[in-house]
């Protein structure tokens, strides 16, 4: 019948899927002469955008591209994605765009996600679709390897790797599994000694773990990081703290160490960190989401050196290598304590595979039943750029931010705060007079004025009192060109600034 529904039409994906790849290549063609950081005000869309659902279908036409039937000629108007989505979008794939860390895409990227939406499956058991709980296991394997990673981690083994969402259900789902461990020796009862430890530098996501694992907020530990160690977390904090709980009935059971702090890229020590948490049996947990991708290259590997004592570690593939958001790498050495607390198996579920402990089924190793087809985005960057590629890809980053780093040092106006380890330049402008009230206001001005030129976008930290600026190369089209023309922008900006002082 005429005008029927026909959601998955063959030839009309054909034809609106070159429109929306076009669209998407211009896009990237064009993304420089976009501001970095969207300009527009909280509630815009809403003044915009009808009030309810259109009644009737409009096309692809009258949505992407902007042109309306007016007395039988076409004639351009303004569509909806270039006049109402694209100014409240931030463009995080900008050359321009130097703000937290990177959120790389790639064509490879691009291409299995693609794939993935085509295909549309949801993997949540070997049954439900084989290949992605195969393809997933085959890759992590692929990519624990080129981190050298101990074959505990492998799933040849007792352990494994599976991708989550973000590094934030990562570490939700270890403390989960560490909890349940140790409460079933203590008894359950126990929840309220359960002692968390970290740095103070440590990614707010365990803090949000804490509170949905039920551990007692008083039990949460952020032990203090210093400058003079560059902020890593010095053993002896640990130890420390470790002991005084001990010696009052509480029980230490997880300890988070981080290689590249959101901050700073401050890189905790993980041999000695690994072995006051084996002598106290607590469970240790690598929290490599940034800075992991830089561990590929033999030059950056001993920054992982002691992740042979890690019960857990974890990367983010979507941040720093190509491969679009989501996905978030994570291994274990016992995935039996990941499926002892996270197994659910209601009847409708049940299946031979499955009853018979023939296969892996990824719904026990994460907080969701659903999953995507991930591991396809991994894939295609693995095959279509290979190790030697990404290696490149990564040494270049860190060489444009070393880069950086050099027009920083050579400039009186400004100060490197923290040694740059990867691709985190962390700097401020010096204030006139030593006056750290009037530094921190100086600087919160320039973040300002350097993130409303549209120019690029930064963003910020707070070290030891003092507020820092955070430039992150990571984009995957930046270049030299867009490095200096970022110089420029702060020098104008804080020449604009101390003029006014």
């Amino acid at each position: 019948m005429e005008g029927e529904l026909k959601p998955m039409d063959a030839e009309q994906l054909r034809e609106y899927g070159h429109k929306m790849v076009d669209f998407i290549a211009d896009y990237y063609k064009n993304i420089e002469n976009f501001p970095v950081l969207s300009q527009v005000q909280p509630g815009y869309l809403r003044k915009l955008l009808p009030e309810t659902a259109p009644a009737h279908s409009e096309t692809l036409q009258d949505v992407l591209e902007g042109w309306q039937a007016c007395n039988l000629d076409l004639v351009p108007f303004d569509p909806d994605i270039q006049t109402k989505i694209l100014p409240g979008v931030t463009h995080w794939q900008s050359p321009d765009y130097f703000a937290y860390f990177p959120s790389n895409s790639s064509v490879a990227g691009f291409l299995g996600e693609m794939l993935s939406a085509g295909i549309n499956m949801v993997g949540f058991s070997w049954i439900t679709s084989p290949a992605a709980t195969e393809l997933e296991m085959i890759v992590l394997d692929w990519l624990a390897k080129a981190l050298k990673l101990p074959d505990e981690f492998l799933s040849t083994g007792q352990g494994g790797g599976v991708i989550q969402g973000t590094a934030s259900e990562a570490v939700l789902v270890v403390l989960l599994a560490a909890r349940d461990k140790v409460l079933r020796r203590v008894g359950k009862d126990a929840i309220g000694k359960l002692v968390v430890y970290c740095s103070d530098q440590t990614h707010s996501a365990l803090q949000k773990a804490c509170q949905i694992g039920g551990i007692h907020p008083e039990n949460f530990r952020m032990l203090k990081a210093v400058s003079c160690r560059d902020y890593a977390l010095s053993p002896d904090a640990l130890s420390e703290a470790v002991s005084h709980d001990l010696a009052t009935g509480l029980i230490p059971f997880f300890f988070c160490a981080t290689i590249g702090t959101t901050s700073s890229t401050a890189v905790d020590p993980l041999p000695a960190l690994g072995k006051i948490t084996k002598s106290n049996s607590m469970w240790f947990h690598v929290d490599a989401a940034y800075a992991g991708s830089a561990c590929i290259c033999p030059e950056f590997r001993h920054y992982i050196d002691g992740v042979e004592e890690a019960d857990s570690f974890n990367m983010n593939a979507h941040k720093w290598f190509l491969t679009n958001f989501d996905c978030s790498a994570l291994w274990v050495k016992d995935r039996s304590a990941l499926i002892q607390s996270l197994s659910t198996n209601p009847e409708f579920l049940k299946n031979k595979a499955s009853q018979g402990n023939l296969v892996v089924d990824y719904k026990d190793w994460q907080i969701p039943l659903g999953r995507r087809f991930r591991s396809l985005k991994l894939w295609m960057v693995l095959r279509l750029y290979g190790l030697e590629k990404l290696q490149a890809y990564v040494r270049n980053h860190i060489e444009l931010a070393r880069r950086f780093e050099e027009h920083i040092a050579q400039d009186q106006r400004f100060e490197i705060v923290t040694p740059r380890k990867f691709s985190l330049v962390c700097f401020r402008l010096r204030p006139p007079q030593s006056n750290e009230d009037y530094a921190n206001k100086l600087n919160h001005d320039l973040l300002d004025a350097v993130n409303s030129t549209g120019k690029l976008f930064i963003s910020h930290t707070v070290l030891s009192n003092r507020y820092i600026l955070r430039l992150a190369v990571g984009a995957p089209l930046t270049e030299e060109r867009h490095i200096l023309a970022a110089w420029k922008v702060f020098q104008d900006e804080a020449a604009t600034l101390l003029s006014k002082c």
